[in-house]
């Protein structure tokens, strides 16, 4: 009997006795010959042990980027839309959550993983769809590196992704995730202590995601997320600099005003870049400009809603996705002005990610990650959390961003003492009408 199987059927013991709920988290040993059989306890880095999967990073499938890139549009618009309900900046990494939650889906099975793939956007891809998101993250690693300009000067253009997982030691993960894991994301697991060493474990998860970040990602974990229950960690950490095609020039940035949504101006830094060899589209009630990056082969697309139509751009964009807003872009030259920006969004996305149709995998009762581990352990997500950065300026873009999904085991058997060392009643009576068959009192035991 599975972990969730034997919690439900406690469970319903429990619920037919009238003793409420109750929880049990004891670990058990891995059984069987063949318990994490690709897996074994490798050297030690920073005093984090790695454990390992034999399998090698897979190619992934070009043919399926793009059902994985749809389903990954319309993620990123209802993600948006639900975040884009508070006020004030945004930025968010669509694909770093995505692939964070990607390696979660690995390990999860039935309604669980049914709800992730269908929030995520896998469709009936089923399995195949990590090999989608695989050959997605190739193609992305692979627009780094050094740029040449149609001027022919050229640049260093950095984008890097990163998973790692952080694991209780002593747990038995199951061989098969580690080498689903290891195959379709190249990440190794790090056996760390959540149980006696929480802190310790927080400040190495954070230490890992500011290094992958340059810094721009800190403290992506806070304080009190962790605890001795705290089972897994999966992090997904993306960097980005990026210079532009043609750099605005310092001395065209003057001040100018910015008129906020409420009807407010403020002033702002304004860059100018006249002659721009971009892209313009235009639809219902916004136009966009597209200005690419060193090599073109990456660009920001900047969308200007119309007057009293940024609501139902951005409405548009949660029910549909971004890709509406991104085709059909016509060459053009354009005379660009805009403004400076840098600041950073962190938002928990646990009940955003509710909202949008996944409930059970943080349900703790009824969450199934069963595949993660073959031993009898019982985990659901007690927290997605998610941090970006973004600053652009005359030269390029910087962006950062990070993706942490914790997951939790159910709490030990609490027991509370009761010790009869007194008078007493009893009732002897049936569960479920609770009829007193026989009552009575017990004065002295020994009479």
């Amino acid at each position: 009997m599975t972990a969730l199987a034997r919690r439900g059927a406690l469970q319903l013991a429990l619920a037919a006795l009238g003793a409420g709920t109750l929880t049990t988290g004891a670990l058990t040993a891995c059984s069987g010959p063949d318990a994490e059989p690709d897996a074994e306890p490798g050297p030690a880095t920073d005093g984090i042990e790695l454990v390992s999967s034999d399998a090698r990073r897979a190619a992934g499938d070009p043919t399926l980027v793009a059902p994985v890139v749809a389903g990954l549009d319309r993620f990123a618009g209802r993600l948006y839309g639900e975040l884009a309900a508070t006020e004030g900046n945004l930025v968010l990494s669509p694909y770093s959550v995505l692939v964070a939650l990607g390696m979660t889906l690995t390990g999860a099975a039935g309604p669980t993983a049914e709800e992730m793939r269908t929030v995520l956007g896998a469709g009936d891809l089923g399995d195949r769809w990590h090999r989608g998101v695989n050959a997605l993250t190739t193609h992305i690693e692979g627009l780094a590196g050094r740029q040449e300009r149609a001027d022919g000067s050229a640049a260093d253009l950095a984008l890097d992704t990163a998973n790692q997982i952080f694991g209780q030691q002593g747990v038995g993960w199951s061989g098969d995730f580690l080498d689903l894991l290891a195959k379709e994301y190249g990440a190794p697991v790090r056996a760390v202590d959540f149980e006696t060493a929480t802190e310790r474990a927080r400040v190495l998860i954070n230490t890992w995601v500011e290094e992958q970040t340059r810094d721009r990602i800190v403290d992506l974990v806070p304080e009190g997320v962790l605890d001795s229950l705290t089972r897994l960690v999966l992090v997904n950490a993306v960097y980005l600099k990026a210079p532009w095609e043609q750099p605005f020039e310092k001395e065209l940035t003057t001040p100018g005003s910015f008129r906020r949504a409420d009807g407010s101006e403020v002033e702002v830094d304004r860059m100018r870049r006249p002659e721009l060899t971009g892209g313009l589209v235009a639809g219902d009630g916004w136009r966009a400009a597209v200005v690419p990056y060193a090599g073109q082969r990456l660009a920001m697309t900047v969308v200007l809603p119309d007057d009293g139509a940024f609501g139902a751009v951005e409405a548009a964009v949660a029910d549909g996705g971004f890709a509406g807003l991104l085709e059909g872009a016509a060459p053009a030259a354009i005379d660009l002005s805009l403004p400076r920006w840098t600041f950073r969004t962190g938002a928990p996305l646990g009940e955003v990610l509710k909202a949008l149709g996944m409930p059970t995998a943080f349900d703790d009762r009824r969450a199934d990650f069963s595949a993660m581990t073959d031993e009898d352990l019982f985990l659901y997500i007690a927290a997605v959390l998610h941090q970006a950065f973004i600053a652009v300026d005359e030269e390029g873009t910087e962006a950062a961003a990070a993706t942490a999904v914790v997951m939790r085991t159910e709490s030990a058997v609490v027991t509370e003492e009761f010790v009869v060392d007194r008078p007493y009643l009893f009732v002897i009576h049936d569960v479920e009408h609770r009829a007193p068959l026989f009552v009575g009192r017990v004065t002295d035991p020994t009479a």
